[in-house]
């Protein structure tokens, strides 16, 4: 896909989803996190006091220890709204064939792309001698755009509203109009229907 880029074949363009989902993570928490607040620390030193003096008392040596160490909580991944965006590529429609070589550590790897006819499909055909794991991919995973919390704040003030389209385009000139839903219509032929009961008069 790079090559095709280079050559013009196709233009990228950046596409964006307002409406994405993305992964967040929510963290446990933990002791260390409360120390930050100086009331936090007072509550924890009365804490462990009061838990001193329930546990200072002559039952605890005859017995063993019940207590057990806490358990950290793992945290969780939730998924949060947010906006991504993301590669497209768009064909040249005026070049209907190209073919290419790529270079693929000394290895030469060529191939050819075609435009089919009435469709906005395209062949393409690599030949597979040359080893081209090495070669960068094209990701087409979405990026989360990270704003800023003025940003975020503005974005929620000023939605942009839905666009119609200028004109319906509900068919291509191009496109064939075969006439289409005509499976209802097929039926078994009649020697598959009697088969069956011919031979079962004959097993009697």
């Amino acid at each position: 896909m790079n090559k095709l880029l280079l050559m013009g074949s196709f233009k990228r363009i950046t596409l964006y989803d307002y409406q994405a989902l993305c992964r967040e993570y929510a963290g446990s928490s933990d002791s260390a996190r409360s120390l930050s607040h100086p009331f936090s620390i007072v509550k924890w030193l009365l804490t462990k006091l009061v838990i001193f003096l329930l546990e200072f008392n002559l039952y605890s040596w005859w017995h063993v220890d019940l207590s057990v160490k806490a358990q950290k909580s793992r945290g969780k991944t939730m998924m949060v709204p947010c906006d991504t965006e993301y590669p497209a590529f768009v064909s040249e429609r005026t070049i209907k064939e190209t073919t290419g070589n790529i270079d693929c550590e000394g290895c030469a790897r060529s191939f050819v792309i075609q435009q089919i006819p009435s469709s906005n499909l395209f062949m393409v055909v690599v030949d597979n001698k040359c080893d081209c794991s090495s070669a960068p991919l094209v990701s087409m995973d979405p990026i989360e755009i990270m704003y800023n919390e003025s940003l975020k704040c503005d974005r929620l003030k000023f939605q942009k509203d839905r666009k119609r389209p200028e004109s319906c385009h509900p068919f291509h000139p191009e496109e064939n109009a075969m006439e289409c839903g005509g499976a209802a219509g097929l039926s078994a032929p009649l020697t598959a229907a009697l088969l069956p009961l011919l031979a079962t008069l004959i097993s009697r």
